[in-house]
């Protein structure tokens, strides 16, 4: 159960988030419980991931924002392992790198700026291009159906059975018009409901096989500036990079926390 201070905390940040949500992002809390936040990222134009629709979930303490949430990407990405909690400097994982004055926004464009990059970390795969932007093209058929799930013999699992698939129940309880649209999509493009093959396509897995990666890149935190740059054209430069400003800012915390860190334990 979340306390006073979060549950007013939570509640600020989703009025916040609505009315003035990031580039490519969309969340709420479920109505069931003001801790689990639902979230889905549009994957950005000049990446592999663009017009993907990414679902995962942010799992609040009940002592938030003096601790991170949990984060889960469940849509199959190429990126990260569905339904895995992330090992992030603004995830569960890092408890004494998180910053307080951090909200739900900085959470998830910390996570779309990570997600852009190649860094490794608990929680990550490594794909090629051709193989994230299968994903990408799968991504609303997985979500409205379970990844084919609401299909198979005995019907789909449990309602919160994310991960082993749940027919899509999960996602249209929190997502319904988006599902709506999912739906049409799939009806449009003729997808086979059991597969995520559109009509005419080759073969049982019309797409490649996951696989992994050789190499893994460097820390980079800044979110497709060029895209930024093109879709607020015209307007001031800190509006322009504040993805980038906003994954440099988290960067340079976590470095300088770790510094001091280190600091101590050699004064000790």
């Amino acid at each position: 159960m979340a306390s006073k201070a979060a549950h007013k905390r939570l509640t600020r940040e989703y009025k916040s988030i609505s009315e003035n949500p990031p580039p490519y992002i969309t969340a709420h809390p479920s109505e069931a419980n003001i801790l689990e936040w639902h979230y889905i990222i549009t994957g950005p134009e000049n990446t592999p991931y663009h017009g993907g629709q990414y679902w995962g979930t942010l799992i609040f303490p009940p002592n938030y924002p003096f601790a991170p949430p949990a984060i889960r990407m469940h849509t199959p990405s190429g990126r990260f392992q569905p339904s895995t909690r992330l090992c992030l400097s603004i995830s569960d994982f890092h408890p004494r790198s998180f910053n307080p004055a951090w909200e739900v926004s900085t959470i998830l464009i910390g996570l779309l700026s990570f997600m852009t990059s190649e860094e490794m970390t608990t929680g990550s795969v490594a794909a090629t291009e051709t193989e994230r932007k299968y994903h990408a093209s799968r991504s609303r058929w997985w979500n409205s159906t379970g990844g084919g799930s609401n299909t198979r013999a005995g019907g789909p699992a449990q309602k919160g059975n994310i991960k082993a698939g749940d027919g899509g129940a999960k996602f249209r309880a929190e997502w319904p018009e988006v599902d709506k649209e999912n739906w049409e999509w799939i009806k449009e493009n003729k997808v086979d409901l059991a597969t995520g093959c559109k009509a005419g396509s080759a073969g049982p897995s019309c797409g490649p096989q996951l696989g992994i990666a050789a190499g893994s890149g460097g820390q980079a935190h800044a979110v497709v500036d060029a895209v930024m740059q093109q879709r607020d054209a015209g307007r001031g430069w800190l509006f322009r990079n504040k993805l980038a400003v906003a994954g440099m800012a988290v960067f340079v915390y976590v470095l300088i926390a770790r510094l001091l860190g280190e600091g101590k334990s050699t004064g000790s």
